[in-house]
């Protein structure tokens, strides 16, 4: 029984294997499709060109405050670190001894102005008894010297007036400009100005601000023949060219200026130019000292294009972009980038208005392979 079964199951395998043969003969291979990838093609915008550098905020006035004479200090009349307008007191040393000095010197002309006035009288006289023949040209030469001493007494002793009303009002400190006082480095009852001038304190105008920077010397000679084609000097850009200026923890570049002045020599052992912006500061948000972010508009491209800055990547060729090509094949294409505009970086070069740009799923755009492109558009950027 066994042996029977056996070969029925056998003849049935048979039978079934070119049946199963054929089957698999018929199978093919399929290829999955190509994989999807966002494209755009560059957004086209008027864009203003820009130099960028760094610099640093400088006073547009700082002094010290010393004493011009000696004294004990009697006073500080300012808080520290207060505004101040132009000639307001700060500081004021013992003005007894410089008043008493000053009133000395007023009397002591006032003796000086009464002898001239009796020298020029005795001069005068003189000199009609002269004419009448009843002096000696002897005596009225000697009355003409005294008279001229006279005279000569009478300017020394305003000079010493002059000088004491001088040294009388450097007793008083007073603020040069408008601006804010540092905190004071004396103390009331100090001596000052024992062993020359004594620093007292140190006054500053940050209102309007300055800020310099450099520029490299190449940049210097293309800014130059850049307006030298307009007809243009760097003389002409001053206190009109704009400047704008952002400090590290703001977004842009939000204090606008104007070039203030440009060095008329390039430091050889750095290779810059000096150059300087002048800003309004009312609100003191730019102190003295700070490090900002600095650009210039150069330039307006009428219709620059753009993609988005996280479309490049970079070899050492430089930097390319993934383009979708005849076939809707990968290339990879060499460009020239330009500045960045919010989100999106200017091509110079190596793009053309209709290319499609891969901006997503990079990872899947291979050079030489098919893709299926997601066609997507993007708005214009902040200029």
């Amino acid at each position: 029984m066994r042996a029977y079964v056996r070969r029925v199951l056998l003849g049935a395998l048979a039978l079934a294997a070119p049946g199963l043969l054929a089957g698999c003969g018929e199978n093919q291979y399929i290829p999955p499709p190509p994989p999807k990838v966002t494209v755009m093609t560059p957004v086209q915008q008027q864009v203003t060109r820009y130099f960028e550098t760094t610099g640093n905020s400088v006073a547009v006035n700082s002094a010290s405050l010393v004493a011009r004479v000696q004294g004990y200090l009697q006073a500080v009349q300012y808080k520290d670190g207060a505004f101040v307008k132009k000639d307001t007191p700060l500081f004021v040393i013992e003005p007894e001894p410089y008043q008493l000095q000053y009133e000395g010197a007023q009397a002591a002309q006032e003796g000086a102005a009464a002898s001239l006035k009796q020298l020029q009288s005795e001069y005068q006289r003189q000199l009609d008894l002269a004419n009448r023949q009843v002096s000696s040209q002897a005596v009225l030469d000697q009355a003409l010297a005294a008279r001229d001493g006279g005279q000569a007494k009478l300017t020394q002793s305003e000079v010493d007036t002059k000088t004491a009303a001088l040294n009388l009002s450097y007793t008083q400190v007073k603020a040069p400009f408008d601006g804010f006082v540092t905190a004071r480095l004396v103390s009331v009852g100090d001596l000052v100005g024992a062993a020359g001038p004594t620093q007292l304190a140190t006054i500053v105008q940050i209102d309007p601000i300055y800020v310099n920077f450099n520029i490299s010397e190449r940049d210097a000679l293309e800014a130059r023949k850049s307006l030298a084609e307009k007809g243009e000097t760097v003389a002409t850009l001053v206190g009109k060219l704009p400047i704008e200026v952002g400090l590290q923890t703001e977004e842009g570049y939000p204090h606008k200026g104007v070039l203030e002045y440009v060095a008329p020599t390039v430091n050889q052992s750095t290779g810059t130019l000096q150059v300087r912006g002048v800003f309004e500061n009312p609100d003191r948000t730019i102190l003295p000292g700070y490090f900002v972010r600095v650009r210039i508009p150069m330039s307006t491209i009428p219709s620059a294009l753009l993609v988005p800055d996280t479309s490049l990547g970079a070899d050492q060729s430089g930097r390319y972009v993934l383009v979708v090509g005849p076939d809707n094949v990968i290339e990879q294409r060499k460009v020239e980038v330009g500045q960045l505009v919010g989100d999106l970086r200017v091509i110079d070069s190596g793009l053309k208005p209709d290319d499609r740009v891969v901006i997503g799923g990079q990872l899947r755009a291979i050079p030489g392979q098919k893709i299926d492109p997601q066609l997507r558009t993007a708005a214009a950027s902040a200029k």
